[in-house]
C-alpha cells in the first residue's frame, strides 16, 4: 500500500505544531515580561500567526499561558532529572536541584522570569522543581537524613526562600548567585535537621555538569 496520501496530513500536522510553539513562545516572553493583561490579538501578533489559528488550538487567553508555563516547568524538571540521575542520596539531590536551580536564575533569564510572575502558585505545581523537591524531602526523611514532620511545610518554606532569592538576584545583578545559592541552601539543609558541619560540606561539593544551564532559555 503506498503511503503518499500520508504525506499532506504530516504536513497539516507539522505546521500545526510550528503554529502552537509560536504562540507559546510569544506567550512566555509576554508572562516574562510582566504583560499578562495582553489582549490575544497582540499575543498572535508577535507569534505571526492569525487570531482563527489560535483558536485552533486553545480557548483562550488564560489556556495558553497555562501552557506556556507548563512547557517551562517540564523543560526545567528534565533538566534537573538529567542533572541528579547518578546521586543517591536524597538529601544531596534536594540540594544539588536548589543550588542548580538558584544559578538558573542568571543562566536563563526568561525562564526565571517565568518562574518569578508566577510565583507561589508553583509550589502546588505537578510539574517542575515542587513535585521532584518534595520527593527529595520525603524521601530523605524516610532514610533518616531530615529530620521533618511536615514536608508540605519543608516544601512551602523551601519554596518561598527560593522565590525570595530569585527576586532579590534579580534586584541585585552585582549579588554573587552562587554563593548566595550554596548559603541558603546551607541554611536550609540545617532547617531540616543536617549538621551545621554537613550542610556546609555538601553545599561545596562540586555541581553536575551546568552546560546545560546556559543554553538559550527554551523559551528563546
Amino acid at each position: 500500500m503506498s503511503d503518499q496520501p500520508e504525506a499532506p496530513i504530516n504536513r497539516l500536522e507539522r505546521r500545526k505544531q510550528r503554529t502552537r510553539a509560536a504562540l507559546i513562545k510569544a506567550a512566555q516572553s509576554f508572562i516574562a515580561a510582566g504583560k499578562v493583561n495582553a489582549p490575544v490579538l497582540e499575543i498572535t501578533q508577535a507569534a505571526d500567526v492569525g487570531m482563527g489559528s489560535f483558536y485552533n488550538h486553545f480557548d483562550n487567553k488564560e489556556q495558553l499561558f497555562d501552557a506556556a508555563v507548563a512547557e517551562v516547568l517540564d523543560a526545567h524538571g528534565a533538566l534537573l532529572d538529567e542533572l541528579t540521575s547518578s546521586i543517591d542520596d536524597p538529601a544531596e539531590t534536594f540540594a544539588c536541584s536548589y543550588r542548580l536551580t538558584v544559578r538558573m536564575f542568571r543562566r536563563r533569564p526568561q525562564e526565571s522570569q517565568i518562574l518569578l510572575a508566577t510565583g507561589m502558585t508553583l509550589l502546588a505545581s505537578d510539574k517542575g522543581l515542587a513535585p521532584r523537591a518534595l520527593r527529595d524531602i520525603e524521601e530523605a526523611t524516610r532514610a533518616g537524613r531530615f529530620s521533618v514532620d511536615d514536608p508540605e511545610l519543608a516544601l512551602a518554606m523551601a519554596g518561598g526562600a527560593l522565590l525570595g532569592l530569585g527576586n532579590l538576584l534579580r534586584n541585585q545583578p552585582k549579588r554573587d548567585d552562587a554563593e548566595a545559592a550554596d548559603a541558603v541552601t546551607a541554611d536550609i539543609l540545617r532547617l531540616f535537621g543536617v549538621p551545621a558541619e554537613e550542610a556546609r560540606e555538601i553545599c561545596s561539593r562540586p555541581l553536575p555538569d551546568l552546560d546545560g544551564l546556559t543554553k538559550p532559555d527554551s523559551a528563546a
